[in-house]
């Protein structure tokens, strides 16, 4: 007898698969889906802007007469939301037809919803070491101590990030179990293993951060060459106009080897002495930041995209932008960038490197695109906090086969780079 199954299908499919798709679930968990939660439609295209903060400088007066003072400026930034590629799952229908008869659909579909989980989280763990602004330790270093953990908690206290929701640090498994001897004095998730997001959770708070393992964190390998030490060719632009949509920053780099190939996630560190160096904000108290030596943080920044140096020479755009203006209102670092100030890419050459991950959830943004239905028996499937996965099934007429398929579109956006940064230990 010839295939007949009921009408509803695809609804008890996408039951199935999205419990599957939510149990799989960690990086996705800590970072913002709710401004980017049904934005994306027809009329949209594939980027939408969000708003950003406003910042302001106070005016201290002996008498309260601010006639002569300057005031603070009212200038609009904003975040893009940018669509991603597809993510599609697809079987032969006639295997999930037995496994139906079979009662046997969670099998079949657990693995599916888990690679779909596994390659959204790569992709968001790729974008997120790409654009964060910050790095803590010592790049190339594996974090080893619950104490270099504490140091990017402490990191992200004196640079200004707010505490008005949880701060997440992000290791690798192996990570978390080079820390396991320590882990008995931690709170760890309490009850049995349920789903991934509880089983990822070393530390619900050591050092103002929440432990999560989880293995989609994504990796870099840097260019061969010695010369990794050059200066700025030119002086960037610092001021807070030109960035405040992109919050990225163009630096000419010269002084490098002949030929250097230079990576996206590479970390590069500007030194200096005196009125020299380039050095941290605290961008509530626009002060400089020390760390726990008593030193200032020097100023760090991530490259964006890979270039390469052509006769020592190289033009990188980085995350974040080191903004320094003469009214103070949006400046992170303390004297702005210029040609001559030297800078080091961190790190050895040839290296494959895995950075752990920490920020603040609003650091980033993921959302998904609602599909259009095919011409086929369609659902679509929406998790709690707003991700839409289509479930298509479909004949293809002339192998005389019947197929579904699950359908993802992310969207990933960047609030704020100084947010977040990349762990290593000391």
């Amino acid at each position: 007898m010839a295939n007949n199954l009921d009408s509803n299908i695809t609804r008890k499919v996408a039951r199935v698969f999205l419990k599957e798709f939510e149990s799989s679930r960690v990086l996705t968990k800590t970072v913002n889906s709710q401004l980017l939660s049904g934005v994306f439609n027809p009329s949209s295209g594939d980027k939408v802007d969000f708003k950003r903060s406003h910042q302001y400088n106070s005016i201290s007066t002996p008498d309260g007469d601010i006639s002569l003072s300057t005031k603070s400026d009212i200038i609009s930034g904003k975040a893009t939301g940018t669509v991603q590629n597809f993510l599609t799952g697809a079987t032969e229908f006639g295997a999930l037809e037995q496994a139906i008869e079979l009662d046997q659909m969670e099998e079949i579909l657990a693995p599916m919803a888990r690679r779909l989980v596994t390659d959204l989280e790569l992709s968001l763990g790729q974008f997120m070491i790409k654009n964060s602004g910050l790095s803590s330790g010592v790049v190339g270093t594996v974090a080893d101590a619950w104490s270099d953990v504490a140091g990017t908690g402490a990191l992200m206290k004196s640079v200004g990030v707010p505490s008005d929701s949880p701060w997440y640090y992000v290791m690798n498994p192996f990570t978390s179990q080079g820390l396991a001897d320590a882990q008995n004095s931690l709170t760890a998730a309490d009850g049995l293993v349920r789903t991934a997001w509880e089983d990822a959770q070393i530390s619900r708070n050591f050092g103002g951060l929440r432990g999560i393992s989880s293995n989609a964190l994504s990796s870099y390998t840097t260019g061969a060459g010695a010369d990794r030490t050059g200066t700025l060719a030119a002086t960037p632009d610092s001021t807070y106009v030109t960035h405040k949509d992109s919050m990225q920053q163009t630096l000419s780099l010269t002084g490098l080897d002949a030929v250097l190939p230079i990576k996206a996630g590479d970390v590069i560190e500007f030194t200096g002495t005196g009125a020299l160096a380039r050095s941290r904000l605290n961008v509530d108290t626009r002060e400089i930041a020390f760390n726990e030596l008593g030193s200032a943080i020097p100023w760090r920044c991530t490259v964006l995209a890979d270039a390469v140096a052509v006769a020592g020479a190289a033009t990188v755009t980085v995350s974040a932008a080191a903004l320094s203006e003469a009214n103070g209102q949006y400046n992170n670092i303390s004297t702005a960038l210029l040609i001559g100030d030297v800078f080091t890419i961190l790190g050895a050459e040839s290296t494959t490197f895995q950075p752990n991950l920490f920020y603040h959830p609003q650091a980033f943004g993921i959302g998904t695109v609602k599909l259009p239905k095919l011409f086929s028996t369609d659902t679509i499937a929406t998790t709690s906090d707003g991700f839409s996965i289509r479930v298509s099934k479909y004949a293809d007429g002339d192998a005389n086969t019947q197929k579904i398929r699950f359908d993802l579109v992310p969207a990933f956006a960047v609030f704020n780079p100084l947010f977040a940064g990349t762990g290593w230990g000391k």
